[in-house]
């Protein structure tokens, strides 16, 4: 058992609580949600909902919040930039399998409506175009939305079960903020929903790991990237053979 355990590769789940929040959650509370405890999977025909990759969670660099915050206010620094390789292999797979991948963003100017209280500020024209290294591919599905989720008032359950989605892989930002609104508003339309652990991310590691640890026993199934990028390779090859 050991050895067999020693040979899973790094981001695989070894145990329904072996995520990120290990190091602040504490035993008692463990305990307490020890009913929430089940198998975690990918649904049987999956999309991808990729929230708010847009340019202005990196403005800044790769730097810490605390400093790319004194001149871009909003910016996820260095965990959007930590997230940004796993989000490119995620997508990868998803498109070998022929799973669709589904953006959300918003408009520069919806008339003094917001996602959140938080004061945004000055706003170029570009701030909330997709990130260009994981951009839309032509033909790819961008939904424009004014609030947190990104279901509020907009046709993406249309979408959904047009394509007869039955799960969505989620990832994006932010954890705490429309990542969650969006998870939980899945949820109450009866998809089943995964959260990839690396994919996402916040301004706050703290904000992170408590929103994904509650995410994970109420809404979702938060996997390790690892864990998804090999159920989308196993589709890819069902569906070719298919």
């Amino acid at each position: 058992m050991l050895a067999s355990r020693m040979e899973e590769p790094k981001n695989m789940a070894r145990d329904f609580e072996d995520h990120c929040w290990k190091d602040i959650v504490d035993a008692e509370t463990i305990e307490i949600y020890r009913p929430y405890r089940r198998k975690t999977f990918v649904g049987d025909n999956p999309a991808v909902l990729a929230i708010d990759l847009y340019n202005k969670a990196y403005l800044g660099g790769n730097r810490p919040v605390r400093e790319v915050d004194r001149e871009f206010s909003g910016s996820c620094g260095e965990h959007a930039w930590k997230a940004l390789p796993p989000t490119q292999k995620l997508f990868a797979a998803a498109r070998r399998a022929g799973v669709p991948v589904i953006y959300t963003t918003r408009h520069v100017d919806t008339g003094g409506v917001h996602s959140t209280n938080r004061n945004i500020g000055r706003q170029t024209d570009d701030v909330y175009d997709i990130k260009a290294e994981l951009a839309p591919l032509p033909g790819e599905l961008v939904i424009y939305k004014e609030r947190a989720s990104g279901f509020f008032g907009t046709p993406l359950i249309a979408h959904l079960q047009q394509k007869r989605i039955n799960s969505l892989i989620i990832c994006g930002e932010s954890t705490s903020g429309c990542v969650r609104a969006s998870t939980v508003d899945a949820y109450s339309y009866g998809l089943h929903n995964v959260v990839v652990e690396e994919c996402t991310y916040d301004r706050s590691p703290l904000s992170h790991k408590v929103n994904l640890f509650d995410l994970h026993h109420k809404y979702a199934d938060v996997m390790h990237v690892d864990e998804v990028l090999a159920h989308l390779d196993g589709l890819a090859v069902q569906r070719k053979v298919a």
